[in-house]
């Protein structure tokens, strides 16, 4: 399947950073169209200067990235790169810029200059899609975290673009608004074949991607799906990471004596192959 962002020996270093140090250095990863990646790394890592350099919010120093062939150099292109990619970012109460929630979703097609009716369209379908629609007539700062980070990401489904990039979506939120978050994203890639890039430090929102990213001093240091990367704990934890639950579960059972396969990743396959190992 044809990448829709390819990222090429990218290298980037914030103004009055250290010269001897990037905050890229060397980035290089290719995104299939419709796929669920996420991109893992401990704080400082590059991460969410990765996520900021996929729709030309910052651009690299050396090497390059392309968006569906469009380089995000070309300022010629920049326009239609940013409605090809939307982002998200960590704070949702940064992103409210209306009292009503469906003049928020609105905000971005009214600039864009589509006409009222378009913009209705786009609006209402945005919201049902993340299952907002019943509160379309609520105040932005009446809902609860998870609600208006699903507010947000309607926002940016109301441009259309072909993939999104959420940038720690789910930090600020409590258990209940990451699943709501999470469950939302997911259903966006699977039924409505957006591509999704989920930057996060939760392990267990990795376990059903279908490819994870794990990147370390401005590099991409492991790649592959989530029960390979998972699999090498002592990898991650050199990088200062934890692994999924089930995960760590699976690796002190191991380490303990019990003959265990360490390829289970959801709860689901841990307890069936505890229960196997125990028979």
């Amino acid at each position: 399947m044809k990448p829709i962002i390819q990222v090429k020996d990218v290298y980037f270093r914030y103004e009055g950073d250290d010269p001897l140090s990037s905050a890229l250095n060397g980035t290089t990863l290719d995104i299939e169209q419709g796929r669920f990646v996420v991109i893992l790394g401990h704080n400082g890592s590059g991460k969410s200067t990765l996520a900021k350099h996929l729709n030309g919010i910052l651009l690299p120093d050396k090497g390059c990235i392309l968006v569906d062939g469009m380089d995000t150099r070309d300022e010629t292109k920049l326009l239609e790169i940013r409605r090809t990619v939307g982002m998200v970012f960590q704070n949702p109460d940064n992103q409210m810029v209306a009292s009503v929630v469906e003049d928020d979703v609105a905000f971005a097609p009214e600039n864009l200059g589509y006409p009222p009716e378009e913009i209705r369209l786009r609006v209402d379908e945005a919201l049902k899609l993340v299952d907002m629609y019943d509160y379309r007539l609520h105040s932005p700062h009446l809902l609860s975290g998870g609600q208006k980070q699903r507010v947000a990401i309607a926002g940016v489904i109301a441009m259309r673009p072909r993939c999104i990039v959420l940038d720690e979506p789910t930090a600020m939120l409590d258990p209940a608004g990451r699943h709501e978050v999470i469950d939302t994203i997911k259903r966006l890639c699977r039924e409505h074949g957006i591509t999704i890039i989920l930057i996060t430090h939760h392990m267990n929102e990795a376990i059903d991607a279908d490819r994870v990213f794990v990147m370390s001093n401005g590099k991409v240091v492991s790649e592959g799906t989530p029960k390979e990367v998972f699999s090498n704990v002592e990898a991650l934890k050199a990088e200062g990471l934890t692994v999924p639950d089930s995960v760590e579960l699976i690796y002190q059972l191991r380490l303990a004596g019990l003959d265990i396969p360490k390829e289970a990743l959801t709860v689901e396959e841990t307890a069936q192959a505890i229960a196997t190992a125990l028979k």
